[in-house]
């Protein structure tokens, strides 16, 4: 069984940054792609960002382009979300999820493990 606890969250200004970590343990080897989605109220869960094990390859949703970084520590068995110059619309749960294979996706479908979420709140 694989467990994924995302930490990091919290309430910031807008401009501000925040660093999402999401640490990997049970049985789970480390080569697969990992992303991060996000929920906001009343709204369904969007992508954010993933990183491919196999090359290291990231893709990120046009919205958070140039804001975010997605990355990874293998040897912690961890990935983060360095988030900068957060939005109000920034505000969400952020999920961290593992996927099938080597690859990541922009498709929750391609998720087998999901963390508990961590709350992000920018305030205006």
């Amino acid at each position: 069984q694989v467990q994924l606890v995302e930490s990091g969250g919290g309430l910031v200004q807008a401009g501000g940054s925040l660093r999402l970590s999401c640490a990997a343990s049970g049985r789970t080897p480390s080569n697969y792609g990992m992303g991060w989605f996000r929920q906001a109220p009343g709204k369904e869960r969007e992508f954010v960002a993933s990183i491919n094990w196999i090359d290291s390859s990231t893709y990120y949703t046009k919205s958070v382009e140039g804001r975010f970084t997605i990355s990874r520590d293998n040897a912690k068995n961890t990935v983060y979300l360095q988030m900068n110059s957060l939005k109000p619309e920034d505000t969400a749960v952020y999920y961290c999820a593992r996927g099938r294979s080597s690859y990541s996706s922009t498709y929750a479908s391609e998720y087998a493990y999901w963390g508990q979420g961590t709350q992000v709140t920018v305030s205006s």
